[in-house]
């Protein structure tokens, strides 16, 4: 019954025209950055953040995460039309959608990948919807000890989940810790590494580093690598998939929506893993595994269900224990921050209107989102005739002017051009700069629980090993790092990670 009770709080939340206005935005402009090539969620949420700062907070979260999910929609549209996924999760549906698309099947394509992303989505916010209170309850048993190696999790969690070297991941991690270091010790009051600049004593700003490395290096690394984007048809038909193509598809998207929602809990990318994992699945239950890449039903609908499946379910350690399971997460934490929300289990307890609201939300965005997406195809095939070289100054002169805003300080733009061209140089080096932002955010929050935790134990570091949450968080990350580290899992990331370029 408190479910019930729960779902009507956030329905008649979500159902009021400022957060159905606020949806619709996030849903439309999430499809659209999914349907240019080379921009992505990540991306422009890092730019929006600015604005949410002058809008309540249930109405910018909600729209944050429209554009999210919204983008995994958007997405399959490149990779289906033009060989070129709009968001990295939608790498897959490019395989046999773009196949699909060649035979004359664009139409039944982008059908088959809409709503198997509605169920996929749909179902998903259920379990969020479920597992949120349950979670909600064990968290708030959760002390500074607790908390710390929680953190401990997912940073591990985001190490193992990283594609290419785990090495490189491993540093990415370190240096977002050190780079959340800098500012005003929590406990003396001494600034450290501010390198003596005033303007940095409350730690950088967490804006300009998002929009930099995600923002400003997405730019240039499009800029070096901008082809011509040439369309398979300029109209696409036949939009609604026969009933044969039924019949194949609701096994995939059944599977596809348990893989996303599973895999989308954990810390570091489970929408891109959950996508090439549902795609391996149905090529080996499949009674022909040699269609796959030849334009198979199921190449499409699994993937693109759990693509969404795991972008839905990736809110579930956000809303219940504070912690970001991909960069967008990483972002919307700080959204919150910006509003003056703690992220954390006291979240449903304290704001049940924003907690249940958000979820609610999302039922609403995905309905929108097939509604909408079907009808404007038309239109988001002429976007993408849409040269890159004119939109990308747009780009930049709205990221200056957000960052600029939210603190009115220029060293915010210097730190942003410094962090874009980190970020560049980062992507050069194939080094992924997703685990530097969870080190980054979780940073400070692992620093403030550690000191608390031995500031508790009188200076007793057993109070790590002794609790026993604690001690099976611990045991669980290692367990996770010695995995990482076995020859095997080492092969398979690389393969993942060229199969990705």
């Amino acid at each position: 019954m408190d479910l019930v009770s729960n779902l009507a709080l956030g329905f008649s939340t979500a159902l009021s025209p400022e957060n159905l206005a606020f949806c619709l935005i996030g849903v439309l402009l999430g499809t659209l950055i999914g349907v240019l090539p080379g921009i992505g969620a990540t991306a422009t949420i890092a730019m929006l953040l600015p604005i949410t700062f002058k809008l309540e907070p249930v109405s910018s979260l909600i729209m944050l995460a429209g554009i999210y999910y919204g983008a995994q929609y958007g997405g399959s549209t490149t990779a289906i039309l033009i060989n070129m996924p709009g968001e990295s999760s939608s790498a897959v549906t490019a395989i046999d959608g773009y196949q699909m698309a060649r035979k004359g099947r664009a139409g039944a394509a982008l059908s088959i990948a809409a709503l198997g992303s509605f169920f996929a989505g749909t179902v998903s916010t259920f379990l969020v919807a479920i597992f949120a209170i349950p979670l909600t309850a064990i968290a708030l048993e959760f002390g500074a000890a607790e908390y710390f190696s929680l953190m401990v999790v997912g940073l591990v969690s985001s190490i193992a989940l990283a594609h290419g070297s785990i090495v490189k991941a491993l540093a990415m991690v370190a240096l977002g810790l050190l780079l959340g270091l800098v500012g005003t010790d929590i406990y003396t009051g001494t600034p450290r590494f501010t390198l003596g600049i005033r303007e940095y004593a409350d730690g950088l700003n967490f804006v300009a580093v998002a929009v930099g490395v995600f923002g400003i290096a997405e730019i240039l690394r499009n800029l070096e690598g901008e082809k011509t984007r040439s369309l398979l048809m300029a109209k696409v038909s036949g939009l609604w998939p026969t009933k044969d193509d039924f019949r194949r598809m609701m096994g995939p998207v059944l599977r596809g929506t348990a893989i996303g929602s599973a895999l989308g809990i954990l810390p570091g990318g489970g929408a891109i893993l959950a996508a090439f994992a549902s795609y391996t699945v149905e090529k080996r239950v499949s009674d022909n595994p040699r269609e796959f890449g030849q334009g198979a039903v199921a190449g499409v609908a699994g993937p693109e269900s759990a693509n969404n499946a795991g972008a839905q379910t990736s809110f579930i350690p956000l809303l219940t224990l504070g912690i970001p399971a991909n960069p967008v997460m990483a972002l919307m934490v700080g959204a919150m921050i910006i509003q003056g929300i703690v992220p954390g289990p006291n979240v449903a307890t304290e704001q049940p209107t924003l907690f249940w609201g958000i979820i609610a939300s999302m039922w609403i965005g995905n309905l929108m989102l097939v509604v909408l997406n079907l009808p404007l195809i038309g239109l988001w095939v002429k976007l993408l005739t849409v040269p890159y070289y004119v939109l990308f100054p747009i780009i930049m002169a709205f990221c200056s002017i957000g960052v600029y805003s939210v603190n009115s300080n220029v060293y915010d733009l210097y730190a942003v051009a410094l962090f874009g061209l980190g970020g560049y140089l980062l992507v050069k080096l194939r080094c992924e700069p997703a685990p530097l932002l969870l080190g980054f955010v979780l940073g400070p929050l692992l620093e403030e629980n550690l000191r608390r935790a031995m500031i508790l134990s009188r200076g007793d570091p057993s109070t790590f090993i002794t609790r026993p949450i604690s001690a099976f968080l611990l045991a669980l990350a290692l367990a996770v790092l010695i995995i990482v580290f076995l020859p095997s899992v080492k092969k398979k990331r690389e393969e993942v990670f060229q199969e990705e370029d």
